[in-house]
This record gives structure tokens, sequence and C-alpha cells, in this order.
């Protein structure tokens, strides 16, 4: 079936009919992967968890595990990948550290790291990290720089106040500051070429939010919750961010008019059935009111291994980026 007729299949079901119909597409896609084949029971333990399932019904425990993707993969599996990405960003940082740790703002996390290229034309990628607001840092994901630099792009990473010390409006605050900063000073630093952002599982949720910056010219977002009321009933996200319902309505993409610029959205196919229904459901969202931008499933991938994607130059999520820029 082609994306067209996808989404017009999908326009006049509802609400329950659409996750109904993605769960069927997420079970035929699905395939496992390395690290749902080591961890059988925790494989198992999501089975029963499908985005069919009435919200209202589920245990509050079901409804923490819909978005926990930590637990999906496995600690150990996570606390390995989130190593590897460190090591290599600190080799990636002593290397091109000539414009790192500039701030933009009075917190601690109000910093931009900017990698430009030797063409100051040159595209530039913009990455939010992830870690559902309350971890992470552009210091720990620096190596998600390579792939971009690899094609002769710039790349700017801003860092940003973590829950609980910020709530997300504060966040969203600081990161619209931090794009207005960069609109005024990055050609001193020797980027001028158009700006694209992308961002990761919580990034990717703020690439959508953000997307209508005046300096971004499209966006990837990769993997994200593009509505925040699931993650009221996620202890593991809540906890921190104890969102209020004026931030579930007014910070949730999928309650917000989209951006009239390109945004693709992206997931693995390998993820929580919840995660992938909720990028491809806001895919429709946004196409279904004619906005521009490619839904990218990448085969067999799950929430950690989205970001070797982006890594890679070759990968499907830089491609993604890539073709953005091209059409452009």
């Amino acid at each position: 079936m082609s994306l067209v007729s996808f989404h017009k299949s999908l326009l006049p079901m509802t609400l329950r009919q659409r996750l109904r119909y993605l769960f069927l597409v997420y079970k035929k896609i699905r395939q496992p992967t390395a690290a749902t084949a080591a961890t059988p029971t925790i494989a198992r333990a999501f089975e029963c968890l499908r985005p069919d399932m009435d919200w209202q019904t589920m245990s509050l425990e079901q409804r923490n595990l819909a978005y926990n993707n930590v637990a999906q993969v496995g600690a150990a599996y996570a606390k390995k990948k989130g190593e590897e990405w460190t090591a290599a960003s600190k080799i990636l940082r002593e290397k091109r550290s000539q414009h790192l740790d500039i701030p933009y703002g009075p917190k601690d996390r109000n910093k931009w790291d900017l990698y430009p290229a030797s063409d100051r034309d040159a595209p530039c990628m913009i990455h939010l990290h992830g870690g559902y607001w309350q971890r992470g840092s552009r210091e720990q994901y620096a190596c998600l720089a390579e792939g971009a630099l690899a094609r002769g792009w710039s790349v700017a990473l801003p860092g940003y106040t973590l829950a609980p010390e910020a709530s997300l409006t504060q966040i969203i605050t600081e990161l619209r500051t931090a794009l207005d900063w960069f609109t005024q000073k990055r050609a001193e630093y020797g980027i001028a070429g158009r700006a694209y952002l992308t961002g990761w599982s919580a990034g990717g949720h703020m690439t959508a939010l953000l997307s209508s910056h005046p300096t971004v010219t499209a966006a990837v977002a990769i993997s994200g919750v593009y509505d925040l009321a699931g993650l009221r009933d996620s202890p593991h996200v809540n906890d921190a961010l104890k969102f209020t319902e004026v931030e579930v309505q007014t910070l949730s993409p999928m309650r917000l008019p989209p951006a009239n610029k390109p945004v693709a959205i992206t997931y693995g196919t390998s993820e929580l059935p919840w995660m992938i229904a909720s990028s491809r459901y806001y895919h429709v969202y946004r196409s279904g009111q004619h906005f521009p931008g490619d839904l990218v499933p990448v085969p067999h991938e799950n929430h950690m291994t989205m970001l070797d994607e982006l890594r890679n130059e070759n990968g499907y999520v830089m491609r993604a980026l890539a073709d953005l820029a091209e059409q452009a």
C-alpha cells in the first residue's frame, strides 16, 4: 500500500480504529533486534502492550511500560549504548574543541557546542538530545555529529536545563532562546548555511514543537512522543516532569497547528508499539492537513540503535536529513 493510500484509509477512522490499524501494521513489520533477542523475558513482558488497548482500563504498570524504552531493551543494554556514545563523544570533542561551551543564557546548561564545516555556507544540523527531559547532555551526544560532519555539514548542539530543576515549559523557553541566539550569532562562528533541526526521543518531541522557529528550514523528528497526555501516567517520566494540563494542551505537537515546512518523522520498527503509533499517527496528523514531510520507518532498529542511523553518514536518518536539504 502506498503512503497516500495509507493516509486516506486512516482519515475516516476514529482514534481507536487508527491505533488498531497501526498496531496491525506494526505486527507485520516488526522483527526482533539483538537487544530483544538477548532478553526474551523482557520481550514477552511487552507483548501484552498494544496500541489498540483502552488506555482507561490499562493498569498503571501497563501505562508506565507503554513508553519505557529502557525497560524494553534492558537496562544493561541501554547503559552499554550510553557508554559507547559518551566515549565516542569525548574523542570528537577533544578533536574539535575550538567552539565548545558557548553560553546562550544564564544557567549552567545554557551552552552551545558548535562544529563549523570548512565551507561556511554548508548546511547545519542542529540536534536536540533526548533522555525524557531529565537525562543526557550535549557532551554525551556529541558523537551524533559524526554523520553530518562526514558529509561536510556544520553541526550545532545546544544544552538545556533538565527536570526536575526545570519544567518542560522552562526547557522549551530555554531552547527558543538558544535558537534565537543561534540566529544572531552563528555567522560569527563560520556557520552561514541553512539550519536543519533534528532530535531524538524527548528531542524528537521538541523538534516537532520547535520546527516552526524562523531559523529552521526543515526538521527530522526521531522516535518522539507527540502527545504528552499518556506520559502523565508514566512515573518514570512524570515523577520528574509533573506535566500540567496547560502543558499537555500547549506543548503537545498533536494538539497544535503543525509547522508549514518539511518535517520528516522516523522511528525504528522494533520500538515499542505505542512509540511507533505515536510517530505514525503524528505523520497522519500532519499529512492530513497537507503539510510536507516523509514517514521513515527504519527496519529492525530499536529506540537506542536509531541514533546509529543518524551517526552514520549513510544511515537511514542521516539520509532522510540529507534528502530534506537537497529538496530545500
